[in-house]
């Protein structure tokens, strides 16, 4: 299978891709390192921190994620160890494990849902184990907002979205934005 690269673009809700549980990816080879490159690119020129394969209409386990700092505190965020947020970085095939028990609310967006934004309860850290781009096991510890992208980004690998974790009252404030979005699809 060939992919034809600059045609990756993000895809938007109600794509049917968004709802499929991703496949792991068996070998990594020059073209799934390739596809993260751009996914990278994409991420940046959104501009946002995550993007899955799943949102540029790859069903593959990866995703691609670049949180350096924390924007409410100004500083790295809470990642041991520290240099793995200094850069781009893929996650592919991830496993997440040791999820801390509290769940904090957070606002979150998401590239495949414009103008969408709602409280989600999550994890407050965790440990993501998976595969760097070179095929190199990893394994990390991340906590706030790192933790919340890894498990966002997750998320898609698992063909659930945002809205299926808001709060109530996200939902409701929410549902005119969705139901435009939904026909906005249908038009297209």
């Amino acid at each position: 299978m060939s992919i034809d690269l600059p045609s990756l673009r993000i895809v938007r809700y109600p794509d049917a891709v968004l709802r499929q549980p991703a496949r792991e990816i068996a070998e990594i080879t020059d073209e799934v390192r390739r596809v993260a490159e751009r996914m990278i690119e994409l991420m940046h020129d959104a501009p946002g921190i995550g993007l899955a394969a799943p949102q540029v209409g790859l069903s593959w386990r990866m995703f691609v994620l670049h949180v350096p700092e924390d924007p409410d505190e100004g500083r790295l965020i809470d990642c041991d160890p520290p240099e793995a947020t200094e850069s781009p970085r893929v996650y592919i095939n991830p496993r997440l494990s040791d999820y801390a028990r509290d769940l904090v609310p957070w606002d979150e967006g998401c590239l495949s849902l414009p103008g969408i934004t709602g409280e989600v309860r999550r994890p407050s850290q965790l440990t993501v184990s998976a595969l760097d781009e070179q095929g190199r096991p990893f394994s990390h510890r991340a906590g706030g907002l790192l933790a919340r992208c890894i498990q966002h980004e997750t998320d898609h690998l698992d063909g659930k979205l945002i809205i299926d974790r808001f709060t109530p009252i996200a939902r409701m404030k929410n549902r005119v934005a969705l139901r435009e979005l939904t026909e906005g699809a249908a038009k297209a």
